[in-house]
C-alpha cells in the first residue's frame, strides 16, 4: 500500500512539473505525457501479495521480469498496476471472471496515463485442460476463443432424446442450428479468432521450451490411462480455449465444450483449455479498438494447464470437485504459474526490447 501511495504521489508531482514547464501563465493546463507501453502483461489473479509469498499468476512477473514500479489503479479489483520503465512493459491483475477482465481492460484503455495504441497484450494465465488434447503443466497458445457462457440451456433431465446436450445458440432452438448464427450480434459475441500469423510466431519461438515436470504431476497423469495426450509430459502447443464464468467439470460437460468450440469455429478449432476471462478480454479490446485506443490484432493468449477438466475413468465429478474446489489445491498450480511466465516472458521481452521491429508491423 505504501508503494501505491508513493507511486501516485510521484505521478502527481510529475504532472505538476509538467504544468510548471508549460508556463504558469498558460490559460490551458498542459497534459502529462502518457507513458509509452510496448506490452501489457495480463494476469487474472494473485493469491496474496505481489511478491514474497505463495505465487499466483502475477508474482513471477513482478519478481523475475521484473515489474518494479507500482502505479495506482483505482476502480479495479487488484488496485495497482506494475511497470518496467526500461522495457515499457505494464502488468495488471484483472480479477477472476469475464466481468472483472472486461472492466479492468476498459479502465486501462480509458486511462490517460498510458498510450496503448500500438501496445501488444499478452494474457498469461492458468486453465483447465481437456485430457483428450493435453496434459497438466503444459502451455497452449490459443488461436480461437469461444464464448461458453452465452447460450440457451435446457436441463439434461429434460432435453430431447436425440440432443447431445442441453445447449443451443441464443439465436437458435436446436444444438446444431443451421445456418450458424452470426458470431457477433445483439445476442452476444460468440467467438474470436486471433491474428494467425502472430499466434504462430509466438508458438514457433517457444515450442522447444522445456517445461518443469515433477512426481506430483506424473502421478496425477498416470491416473488418465486411455487418454494418450493426458499422459504426455508438459509441453508447449497450440490449442483453443472456451471461456465462461461457470466452473464446469466432468466428461459430459467436456463433450459439450468440444462440440461448442467446433460449432462456433466452423470445425476449424478444437477445445484444449477452459478458462473464464478470455472472452471478456477479447470483447473489451474489440470495443476499444473501434475508438482507436488499442489495436486488437496485437493480442496473444497463453493458457497453462493446472488441472484436467474431467476426472479419470472410475472417479465421480463430485469427488474431483471436492479435491480441487480451491485454486491452492489444483494439482498443477505451481507448475502452471511457473510455465506461464517461462513461456510468455520471452515473447514479451522480444516485443518490448526490439520495438523498432514490432511497433509498426505485427508479426
Amino acid at each position: 500500500m505504501r508503494q501505491a501511495v508513493k507511486a501516485g504521489w510521484m505521478y502527481g508531482l510529475g504532472l505538476l512539473v509538467g504544468l510548471v514547464a508549460a508556463g504558469a501563465g498558460s490559460a490551458r493546463p498542459a497534459q502529462a505525457v502518457p507513458l509509452e507501453v510496448h506490452v501489457v502483461v495480463v494476469t487474472t489473479f494473485e493469491l496474496g501479495q505481489d511478491s514474497g509469498d505463495m505465487p499466483g499468476e502475477f508474482q513471477h512477473w513482478v519478481e523475475q521480469y521484473p515489474l518494479e514500479q507500482t502505479l495506482p489503479a483505482p476502480g479495479t479489483e487488484h488496485g495497482v498496476l506494475r511497470y518496467n520503465a526500461q522495457d515499457h512493459v505494464l502488468g495488471l491483475v484483472s480479477g477472476e471472471g469475464p466481468g472483472h477482465m472486461a472492466a479492468a481492460i476498459t479502465a486501462l484503455a480509458l486511462d490517460p496515463r498510458f498510450d496503448l495504441r500500438r501496445a501488444y497484450f499478452v494474457l498469461a494465465g492458468i486453465a483447465g485442460v481437456n485430457p483428450n488434447k493435453g496434459s497438466i503443466g503444459s502451455a497452449a497458445w490459443a488461436l480461437h476463443v469461444v464464448n461458453g457462457g452465452a447460450a440457451h440451456l435446457i436441463d439434461s433431465r429434460e432435453i430431447p432424446s436425440d440432443w447431445p446436450d442441453g445447449f443451443t445458440p441464443l439465436q437458435g432452438h436446436v444444438p446444431d442450428e443451421q445456418p450458424r448464427p452470426p458470431l457477433h450480434s445483439i445476442a452476444g459475441d460468440m467467438a474470436y479468432t486471433l491474428r494467425p500469423s502472430l499466434v504462430r510466431w509466438a508458438y514457433e519461438r517457444t515450442r522447444h521450451i522445456a517445461l518443469p515436470d515433477n512426481e506430483k504431476l506424473q502421478a496425477h497423469r498416470r491416473a488418465y490411462q486411455g487418454f494418450p495426450e493426458a499422459l504426455k509430459p508438459p509441453h508447449v502447443m497450440m490449442g483453443d480455449t472456451i471461456s465462461g464464468e461457470t466452473y464446469w467439470l466432468g466428461a459430459l460437460m467436456n463433450r459439450w465444450a468440444e462440440r461448442w468450440v467446433a460449432y462456433w469455429t466452423d470445425h476449424q478449432g478444437e477445445m484444449v483449455t477452459t478458462a473464464e476471462e478470455d472472452i471478456g478480454l477479447c470483447q473489451a479490446l474489440a470495443l476499444q479498438a473501434r475508438a482507436g485506443r488499442v489495436d486488437d490484432r496485437r493480442l496473444l493468449i497463453l493458457r497453462t494447464t493446472s488441472n484436467f477438466d474431467m476426472p479419470p475413468n472410475g472417479v465421480a465429478p463430485a469427488t474431483m470437485l471436492a479435491n480441487a474446489a480451491h485454486e491452492e489445491n489444483l494439482p498443477g498450480l505451481y507448475a502452471s504459474t511457473s510455465a506461464a511466465y517461462q513461456v510468455a516472458s520471452p515473447i514479451v521481452r522480444e516485443l518490448a526490447t526490439h520495438w523498432g521491429s514490432y511497433e509498426g508491423q505485427v508479426p
